[in-house]
């Protein structure tokens, strides 16, 4: 594959200006976010001075002190890979509707979603979301929420495996194929997750997270100071706009951009990141203000998807005949030159790989803490390690993984879901008042309803009219938020009983 033949036809033509309110009003939005709603959910969560889990008992591996700046960025590419940049281009063809989502998702949605799994995790000694679901939710979901993060956790590593190898693989001479890049990746995948989090993460996820923020600035300095490009403003029209596809709005839109405004895949890796921790006070810095650079991120590709490619249609079939990566990789030469192109290629080969290695290690915590095994110990680490990438080797090499990865993307927002119910019935069982516990339990009630109206009309679901979905959607959503009312407020406080905490 030659990437100089990516070129589509009439991309970026001239438009006569440049007007840009509704970004700029976006981006404030979410920045604003940060500083606002970002600090009112660390002052409900009652951050204090008591000792992390990786202060308390480091071990080398898991629990390693590292500084906030370097918790940050690596935070940001554990979460982010790929996603707030190819989920927002597809997402994109909604027109600019798309940022709405991405700005409210963000701010009340993601940013609570990855603070509570972060600092729920260090409360509970760095445990994985498996066994935080598990403590607030019962014994049922306990192994429901464990099988689900592993074989969720499993299919985002072998994902991440095999697009960047088919992509080396068509750059590089034909000895040298996808299967050989293929064991490449896997057998670093298999040193990620084996080695302590401090010699490779800690050391050159920083330096990618840093491209991934540079190549995100570049973009958007480009479109805004060239007259050629005019960005979409959110006007009543944008409403209107119809996706190329035909595809509805709701709840499929708010799928699509899952990492740029809310994923549950987060919080499988807010623990790695939980364990490593030396103060509460991160934690805001951390956890939200990582999701809300991924939002920042997101919307910056939302808006130049659709502004280079003049419209959603050209973008959806520039998607369609390029696909993704060489979508990213034309955009980013063409409006950053020879760097752009270096940013690109980092981005849609390093970046994904790095959520995949994050992902085998996070499944081979969630095993740890299924079954209490000490990973202080090597020989424990390889015996848990080895076998998942070898089961990762064979679901890459032997499953029909196109077919399987389109689940994926409903399995994460209902991982979501979860969560924030979680991190509601957390706030509720510790005292906080009802509309503390609301900031969890109102997008928690709206991922309800996205998770059940998508699996209902998707293709890869019921494929269900949107006259059932819908009302279906919205009544499993209400269902979910009186049964909280009703196993919280309405019964006697006691009867929830008490969760075990570090004093």
């Amino acid at each position: 594959m030659c990437w100089d033949r990516l070129f589509v036809e009439g991309a970026g033509k001239k438009k006569g200006g440049n007007s840009m309110i509704t970004f700029f009003a976006c981006l404030v939005l979410l920045v604003v976010g940060f500083f606002t709603y970002g600090k009112l959910v660390e002052k409900v969560f009652r951050v204090d001075n008591r000792q992390t889990p990786a202060v308390a008992h480091p071990d080398g591996v898991d629990f390693v002190p590292m500084k906030t700046w370097r918790i940050y960025l690596i935070q940001l590419l554990n979460i982010a890979g790929l996603g707030p940049i190819y989920g927002a281009l597809a997402g994109a063809c909604w027109g600019p509707v798309v940022y709405l989502w991405i700005v409210f998702g963000t701010i009340l949605g993601g940013g609570v979603h990855d603070f509570l799994s972060g600092m729920m995790s260090e409360r509970h000694d760095g445990k994985s979301i498996s066994e935080l679901v598990g403590i607030y939710m019962g014994k049922v979901m306990t192994f429901i929420m464990r099988v689900f993060s592993v074989v969720l956790l499993v299919m985002v590593g072998v994902n991440f495996s095999v697009g960047p190898a088919k992509l080396i693989g068509m750059l590089t001479p034909p000895v040298v194929g996808t299967s050989f890049w293929l064991a490449v990746i896997l057998i670093y995948y298999l040193l990620a997750t084996f080695l302590p989090v401090d010699k490779i993460i800690g050391k050159i996820y920083p330096i990618f997270g840093i491209c991934l923020i540079i190549m995100a600035l570049g973009i958007a300095g480009a479109i805004l100071i060239n007259p050629a490009y005019e960005l979409p403003e959110l006007t009543a029209a944008a409403f209107s706009v119809v996706h190329p596809k035909g595809l509805p709005m709701w709840a499929m839109m708010f799928v699509t951009v899952a990492c740029g405004a809310i994923s549950g895949f987060h919080a499988t890796q807010s623990p790695i990141m939980a364990r490593c921790l030396t103060s509460e006070q991160e934690g805001r810095t951390v956890f939200y203000g990582a999701m809300v650079t991924e939002g920042i991120i997101a919307l910056i590709w939302a808006a130049a998807g659709v502004t280079f490619y003049n419209g959603v249609g050209p973008l959806s079939d520039a998607i369609d005949a390029l696909g993704q990566g060489g979508v990213v990789y034309e955009i980013s030469t063409t409006l950053m030159g020879p760097v752009g192109g270096v940013l690109a290629m980092i981005g849609v080969i390093a970046c994904p790989i790095t959520s995949g290695d994050t992902a085998f290690r996070s499944a081979r915590l969630t095993i740890a803490d299924w079954f209490h095994i000490d990973q202080s110990s090597v020989k424990k680490r390889a015996a848990l390690s080895a076998p998942l990438l070898v089961v990762g080797a064979v679901i890459a090499t032997a499953l029909p993984w196109d077919i399987l990865w389109r689940y994926f993307s409903w399995s994460n927002q209902t991982l979501a879901m979860m969560v924030l119910w979680t991190g509601a019935v957390f706030l509720f069982r510790f005292g906080y008042p009802p509309v503390c516990c609301f900031m969890a339990a109102l997008p928690a009630t709206f991922m309800s309803a996205v998770s059940m109206t998508y699996i209902l009309q998707a293709p890869e679901g019921f494929q269900l009219s949107t006259s059932i979905a819908y009302p279906v959607g919205v009544i499993f959503a209400a269902a979910c938020l009186v049964l909280f009312v009703v196993q919280t407020y309405v019964r006697n406080r006691d009867s929830a009983g008490t969760a075990e905490v570090r004093a």
